[in-house]
């Protein structure tokens, strides 16, 4: 997929040393009893500080259920030291003075004998971070589960020592992003769109409980001519500036020279000397400014590092090799906390294929130096990640992409004790906007994404360039989307093949299976809202299986209108939950229609179903519009529907690729498996669309 990823990068816009404790308290903490008690009860709470800096830490708490069913609780608690909770996620946390209250978040009420419900917080400490001595479950104060005492283990790091590369890329998971921003190629960090920096930003950044944060730089514009090449004293200034907080608010922070590497690294084949001169002489100034800057300060030799005009594979990575080696050199003479700092270095385009990893090991072979980490990014399977070619699954092709590349990362690098970070991660389909891949499959994606980063010891750094947490409201776009990433960093959560089940308004309603993806959890129960659904009336579970029964779905359904009538959530002994909508559909209608091939748009009735992908071809068969390899074309890059205003539009982009006179077949695929077709023909830039 390489050629393909590569086409890509031209249409994308992606662009102090504290200690760390961590704390471990088990406790055996009693159930409240509603009903004269049957069974002893009993639960264990782990309680873990990963993350602690100056006045703040992140932890987590994870409530086992080792006694009989819980549905719905409270866990409260005594600060030892006057601590206070300041944001929580999965659990509403209010406190008054050192008491502390943790109340479910709805969705997670039920705790199944065996069962785990996990919630997490910031705070803030002063003086001491000591751990709680004991919890108290609907309160009931720890008596022993069943019969055992309550205990308390308390373990402390102070962090990794001095150089140790492997443990400080652990501490910077999980990471995220400041994208189109500092890397925008305009006149200031605003050309992009994105509103400036602020303080408060990255203090809400840090509030979501990310430990690192990288600051994509693009320098080119601010540079002075040769042969000094300055940077704007302003501009680096501000960068300053941005790393000064993000380091006062307790991050590790990546900085890195960024899009400079397609607007002018990239010509190193015709201009290899005055490039590395260029190079050089940022990073010489870099180094001097940051000389001093705390360990948790790290640099990244050069973003997606690519070559134009070169004589392939082998110059290619001449060429890397070089400029890695200018930069560690420059950086480790340059003295001061520069000599043991943890440095970062690409393969080419930042790919996991073998033959690049192995560029970059050879690489680091020559350099032994041990405060080096590797760098790659991961988009997806391409196909999926931007939705063409028929992409619409996390299938198993997806999936496996997802697999091999992390493997052979952990191979290559991990496994040999150098750390790897991977400094961007998403799905293309992004950089338009986050509904081009649907929510289900995209649910599955970042679920299996943040497992096996994990399972293969791979710190993880969101790509964000303003889509996803917003700038100025430091709100999340997409609620369900995050905290599924969320719970992927430390548990994985149960999924299932849908999260939408439809049934056709024109026909009797009959029971719906589905199948479930426990992803190693346990099926507790399923709900709507508060209610849980009756097992074995409203459904049944065999195997792998959910089904739906036909009485169930009546009644959810209502009065059957068009779209999504009711929301359930699958309830699994870990994770977040999974979520099916039940829908009501009848197949779309579509009109005929006239317009240009700069503004086409079929009137759509989409009578509650969905669309997931597009077909087009001309009468013989032969595939039309762009990437002609494939009948499938690119959603919402070439057609895009508009569930508000009824239509589905024709791009531009669709029309520059498709002959003249020649009709085209389109074949729309809805998620309800309805297939509806239409006929489009151009001449010049006037469209004709008919019914098929």
């Amino acid at each position: 997929m390489t050629g393909l990823r590569d086409k890509m990068q031209a249409i994308r816009r992606r662009g102090v040393a504290l200690a760390t404790a961590f704390v471990s308290v088990a406790a055996t903490v009693g159930l409240a009893v509603v009903t004269p008690a049957v069974a002893a009860p009993g639960c264990r709470v782990d309680y873990t500080v990963p993350s602690q800096w100056s006045g703040g830490f992140t932890a987590n708490v994870a409530v086992t259920n080792t006694g009989d069913r819980v549905s719905g609780w409270r866990l409260t608690w005594t600060w030892p030291a006057g601590q206070q909770v300041t944001q929580a996620w999965n659990a509403t946390v209010t406190s008054s003075g050192s008491q502390v209250t943790a109340v479910d978040a709805g969705y997670n009420a039920v705790i199944e004998p065996n069962g785990t419900v996990a919630f997490g917080f910031n705070g803030s400490w002063t003086g001491a971070n000591t751990a709680p001595q004991s919890f108290a479950l609907n309160g009931v104060t720890c008596t022993g589960g069943p019969g055992t005492p309550p205990t308390t283990t308390t373990t402390t790091s102070g962090g990794p020592a001095p150089g140790d590369a492997m443990a400080q890329v652990a501490e910077m998971q999980p990471g995220w992003n400041l994208g189109n921003t500092l890397d925008s190629t305009g006149g200031d960090e605003t050309s992009w769109g994105n509103p400036r920096i602020t303080e408060a930003l990255l203090d809400n950044v840090k509030a979501q409980g990310f430990k690192s944060i990288r600051i994509p730089v693009t320098w080119g514009q601010h540079q002075g001519p040769a042969p000094g090449y300055s940077i704007e004293t302003a501009y680096l200034n501000r960068v300053k500036e941005v790393v000064g907080w993000a380091l006062a608010d307790g991050f590790h922070v990546m900085i890195n020279i960024h899009h400079d590497s397609w607007q002018w690294i990239n010509t190193m084949p015709s201009d290899r000397a005055g490039v590395l001169a260029r190079y050089n002489a940022i990073w010489t100034q870099l180094a001097a400014a940051f000389r001093d800057s705390p360990a948790k300060l790290v640099f990244e030799s050069v973003n997606e590092p690519q070559f134009t005009g070169s004589s392939g594979d082998a110059q290619n990575a001449q060429l890397l090799h070089e400029l890695n080696a200018s930069f560690r050199d420059i950086v480790r003479r340059s003295g001061g906390n520069n000599t043991n700092r943890l440095l970062v270095l690409p393969t080419l385009h930042t790919s996991s294929e073998q033959a690049r990893l192995d560029e970059l090991a050879s690489s680091l072979n020559t350099f032994k130096d041990p405060n080096i980490a590797a760098t790659v990014h991961y988009y997806g399977y391409w196909p999926f990640s931007v939705n063409v070619a028929g992409g619409t699954h996390f299938d198993a092709t997806a999936q496996k992409d997802l697999t091999d590349s992390f493997d052979r990362v952990y191979n290559t690098f991990i496994a040999r004790g150098v750390p790897v970070i991977l400094g961007e991660y998403g799905l293309l389909g992004f950089d338009r906007h986050t509904g081009t891949i649907q929510q289900g499959e995209k649910l599955k994606f970042f679920e299996q994404f943040g497992h096996y980063a994990r399972a293969k010891k791979i710190t993880t750094m969101l790509w964000d360039n303003g889509q996803h947490f917003g700038r100025t409201s430091f709100q999340w776009s997409d609620p369900e989307l995050i905290a599924q990433i969320k719970s992927s960093w430390t548990t994985r959560s149960g999924t299932a093949s849908t999260d939408q089940v439809f049934n056709a308004k024109a026909s009797a309603i009959s029971a719906k299976t589905i199948t479930l993806n426990p992803n190693g959890t346990t099926f507790n129960s399923l709900r709507q809202g508060t209610t849980e659904l009756v097992r074995g009336t409203d459904y049944t579970v065999q195997g792998d299986q959910l089904t739906l029964t036909a009485a169930a779905l009546t009644r959810l359904s209502g009065s059957r209108n068009y779209g999504t009538n009711a929301v359930l959530t699958a309830h699994f002994s870990q994770g977040v939950p999974w979520r099916i909508n039940i829908v009501t559909y009848d197949p779309p209608v579509l009109q005929n229609a006239t317009g240009t091939t700069s503004s086409f748009a079929i009137p759509t009735a989409f009578r509650g179903d969905l669309l997931a992908t597009m077909e087009a071809k001309y009468a013989d068969g032969s595939n039309a519009g762009p990437h002609n390899w494939t009948s499938y074309k690119e959603f919402d890059r070439t057609f895009a529907p508009n569930y508000t205003t009824g239509v589905t539009t024709l791009t531009s982009d669709f029309f520059a690729e498709v002959n003249d006179n020649r009709p085209v077949t389109l074949t729309f695929h809805y998620w309800s498996g309805t297939e509806v077709t239409y006929v489009v023909t151009k001449s010049g830039s006037a469209v004709t669309g008919t019914t098929a």
